[in-house]
């Protein structure tokens, strides 16, 4: 089993992305990908193996704290991997925390593919285990005060990895005039700041 890998970042995707080390590419999917946008030095990812029959995939994360929250959420009835990744990219994790200790399951709900059933039985399995895993919001980065030209691959990205972690166009039309509103943008902080906004709805 895999702990974690040391390499540099060659590709990104909505879906994944490419850490190269040692001559080989191991794609590896994440809750945001875009977070590692312009990370030119070697970065450290820890993962996680899930092997089924038709497919080996790896899971990654930031830090040791990431990848215990996610091994917790797929131990729910009705949570797999694609979905704990989608809870996990907003990266709110003192909030999501918060909201399964105070048995909030309304905010739960919020997440992509969380229905008022699962968001029950992540307060039932999980409440009173998270303790040492919460973490403060990661705050998102000042928005470049540059005047927003036509052809924005940056927020086009963001939207298309929106798609990826499971909202529907439906929801992704909701936040889009507001991510439009934002000064030029890298993906990353488009992706950050469509998530925060979806919390929010």
């Amino acid at each position: 089993m895999y702990e974690y890998i040391i390499g540099t970042i060659t590709y990104i995707s909505p879906y994944y992305i490419v850490v190269e080390a040692n001559g080989i590419g191991y794609q590896v999917s994440v809750g945001n990908p875009y977070r590692y946008s312009g990370k030119t030095e070697a970065v450290q990812v820890y993962l996680h193996q899930v092997i089924r029959e038709d497919a080996h995939t790896l899971y990654g994360f930031g830090d040791l704290e990431e990848k215990q929250l996610f091994l917790k959420l797929i131990s729910v009835s009705g949570i797999g991997p694609k979905s704990a990744l989608a809870i996990m990219a907003s990266e709110d994790h003192g909030g999501l925390i918060n909201a399964i200790e105070s048995e909030d399951a309304k905010y739960l709900t919020k997440f992509p593919g969380v229905g008022k059933k699962t968001a029950q039985q992540m307060v039932l399995d999980l409440k009173g285990k998270l303790g040492d895993l919460e973490r403060s919001e990661s705050a998102v980065e000042a928005m470049a005060k540059a005047i927003p030209s036509s052809g924005n691959q940056p927020l086009a990205e963001a939207l298309e990895a929106l798609g990826a972690l499971g909202y529907s166009d439906k929801e992704i039309k909701k936040v889009t005039p507001t991510l439009e509103e934002l000064e030029q943008a890298q993906t990353d902080e488009y992706l950050r700041t469509a998530l925060k906004l979806m919390m929010k709805r």
